[in-house]
């Protein structure tokens, strides 16, 4: 189960990382990679019973105190958390986190404590879906527990994240409404000294509008950045930018280049959405790289107004129905539905936003790629380089809908989904009509 280091590199595995043209399954997979899952399973468990044990633990003090007629519960967790703060030799707040995970595992979600303890998800998923559950309202915890825990055994931390976040704001949909409009009476703008002369200005304000600033800003920043002679970085130019703008009222000191840009924002509301009040189980309004919005704001947004990407998606497949294809020349529009559907970098566990990345030719262009839908997605330089020069091949998954396959070097495989459906749109042929 351990690990040798005098034990040279399995010359096969060696062999695969600089062979291009090796099929992966012409060797062996290495027993260094079993074994690393075995020992990571190990931990695993042995992580979940160590929370089991500080839950025990607690409650061996609760009981303690109430036989000697102690009823200071704060005051006897603030004591089990010192003991075990000592034993373990970590920090109390560390130990207060443990205690407060332990017990929720054990008392409110054995379900997940369970597929924890034989390590069908690791540490970082659990504590990621209990952070989920206790935020949620009562009601919607156990409408999400099952298909949460689900993906948790499924998914790398990242993508879990985010699609536990969906998840729950779906089921949330029919509260979000109230719950925005509490939340824009909080709006208002900070402003917070630093050293050295310099201050921050910090505004809380509705999140489409909030992307939208950042993204025009960033927008011209990065023409100037391209300009002959500049010194700045991009974070000093957006900072630049948004001063002349709020100060000013203008961009007419910069560039031509960089004058006139609006921000564009994706949209994505279900088709049915837009028709009918936000009812119970309906998908809720997304705005991209933001989250769900009010059906109204949606609404307003998809309908009227000139700055934003207009996408509607059918309501059970999530087929793409429209993209407003009449704003963009072919390029962009193309290029912005490839992020679009990803949403993030489309190598294995990666979360880089699809915005900061490079879009890839699947099947290179010089290897006689198309630029079409179908053969790009969206990678981030690490990884954009990863797929090109580490031995890594990506294949499209058959039937799919844009997931792709990686196929590492030692032939392991992992598939790794868009964040979005887009459909294929096939004509008719001699196996009958087309499926969409």
């Amino acid at each position: 189960m351990f690990f040798d280091a005098s034990l040279p590199p399995d010359p096969q595995c060696a062999e695969a990382w600089c062979d291009d043209e090796t099929e992966p399954e012409a060797f062996e997979l290495p027993d260094t990679i079993d074994r690393l899952i075995e020992i990571s399973s190990v931990v695993t468990m042995q992580a979940a019973q160590r929370l089991i044990g500080v839950d025990v633990l607690r409650r061996e003090f609760l009981a303690a105190a109430v036989a000697h007629g102690r009823s200071l519960t704060d005051v006897v967790e603030r004591s089990v958390r010192l003991e075990i703060a000592a034993a373990l030799r970590v920090a109390e707040n560390e130990a207060g986190v443990m205690l407060a995970l332990g017990e929720a595992l054990v008392d409110r979600y054995p379900a997940v404590l369970d597929s924890f303890a034989a390590a069908r998800m690791t540490e970082r998923h659990a504590r990621t879906l209990v952070d989920a559950l206790d935020a949620l309202e009562p009601e919607f915890r156990t409408q999400i527990l099952d298909p949460a825990i689900e993906l948790a055994e499924e998914l790398p931390v990242g993508a879990f994240r985010r699609r536990l976040n969906a998840l729950a704001e779906t089921v949330r949909a029919t509260t979000l409404t109230a719950r925005h409009d509490t939340a824009l009476a909080r709006r208002r703008v900070v402003l917070q000294p630093d050293h050295d002369a310099m201050t921050w200005v910090m505004a809380l304000m509705p999140a489409v509008e909030a992307h939208a600033i950042w993204a025009r800003a960033t927008a011209i920043a990065k023409v100037l950045l391209a300009q002959d002679g500049e010194e700045r970085t991009l974070d000093q130019l957006r900072a630049d930018v948004m001063a002349d703008l709020l100060i000013e009222g203008d961009t007419t000191s910069h560039p031509a280049r960089a004058r006139g840009i609006r921000a564009t924002v994706a949209v994505t509301v279900p088709v049915l959405t837009l028709l009918d009040d936000a009812s119970s189980g309906s998908e809720p309004a997304l705005v991209e790289g933001v989250g769900p919005i009010p059906i109204a704001r949606a609404r307003e947004l998809a309908g009227a107004s000139e700055g934003w990407m207009r996408v509607l998606t059918h309501p059970e497949t999530g087929m793409v129905l429209s993209v407003g294809r009449d704003r963009y020349r072919p390029p962009p529009a193309l290029r912005r539905l490839v992020a679009w559907r990803a949403d993030r970098c489309m190598a294995p566990g990666c979360g880089i936003p699809a915005s900061r990345c490079q879009i890839d030719h699947r099947l290179a262009w010089e290897d006689g790629g198309e630029t079409r839908l179908d053969n790009l997605n969206p990678l981030c330089i690490g990884h954009h380089t990863v797929k090109h020069h580490g031995g890594w091949r990506v294949l499209d998954v058959e039937g799919g809908y844009g997931a792709v396959e990686w196929i590492s070097p030692t032939g392991r495989r992992y598939v790794v989904e868009p964040e979005r459906k887009v459909p294929v749109f096939r004509t008719h042929g001699p196996t009958g009509p087309p499926p969409f």
